[in-house]
Order: structure tokens, then sequence, then C-alpha cells
């Protein structure tokens, strides 16, 4: 009885309480970091979180990124802004604008999406060039997964 009793805390305590292996825990945050090693000041920051902005809808995964210290957009190529750029690897992806505070030397680049109703796992976070115009997105400046949100 004991035997029995003790077996089947044992399997109800796994069903009930998975391992979180690959789960974020939300609010979180992350670090961005520059994808070339020259660039030492640049650094971003993204916030994720669940929103709920039209009651009664749904709760929506919200990404805010706050980035500094990067290079003229233009440095990159025929570029003018920069984007933020999320996605699920072979699944789907998002892009959102950063926009430029007026600071004169080097302006705070963010921006924010509040779309996002799939599952965020496996999930990447990217600041990138873009051209405003054409809406071309270039090249990746900085970069981090999900796994490493805190």
């Amino acid at each position: 009885m004991k035997k029995t009793l003790l077996i089947t805390s044992l399997l109800a305590s796994v069903v009930l309480f998975p391992k979180a292996s690959n789960a974020i825990s939300m609010p979180c945050s992350m670090v961005l970091d520059p994808i070339d090693e020259g660039l030492t000041n640049a650094r971003g920051s993204a916030l994720v979180y669940k929103v709920q902005l039209i009651p009664p809808s749904f709760a929506r995964t919200n990404i805010s990124i706050l980035s500094v210290h990067l290079p003229e957009p233009s440095t990159y190529g025929e570029y003018d802004i920069y984007e933020g750029f999320a996605f699920i690897p072979g699944e789907i992806s998002w892009r959102f604008r950063l926009y430029p505070t007026p600071e004169e030397d080097s302006p705070t680049w963010s921006g924010r999406i509040d779309l996002i109703t799939a599952k965020f796992k496996n999930a990447k976070v990217q600041v990138r060039a873009s051209n405003s115009k054409t809406e071309k997105l270039g090249p990746v400046v900085l970069n981090n997964d999900i796994l490493s949100c805190k």
C-alpha cells in the first residue's frame, strides 16, 4: 500500500510539475549583443511579456527593444533606419520599426510590437538595418535568442 502511494505521488508530481527545459517565464529580458566584435559599445535589450490590450481578447506577446550606440544605418549600405526582427526558425517572423531619439551623437533606437500570438519557443530577437522606402531588410547588428531571456 505504501509503495503504491509513493509511486502514485511521484507520477503525479512529474505530470503536474513537468521540467521547464525550453520554457521561459514571462516577463523576461535579454541583452542583445553585437554581431560585429568591433562594435564594442553597441548593445540592446529586449523585454518580452504578455499583454492584454482589448479585453476580453486573449493575451499576446509583446517585444520591446531599446538599443544604444549603433552606427548610422547607412554604414551597412543603402539603409536609413533600424528594425526589430523576431522569428521562430522555419515558422514565422515579425518585424517592427525602431525609432531614434533626438540625441545628437548617437541616438537610442527603440520600438515595440504587441501582436504576437504564436508560442515564443526557440525564437530569436534581432536589431537589423533597414531601408524605409524599399522595405529591404539589411544585416543583423544585434542578436540573441529567447533561451537567454531571464
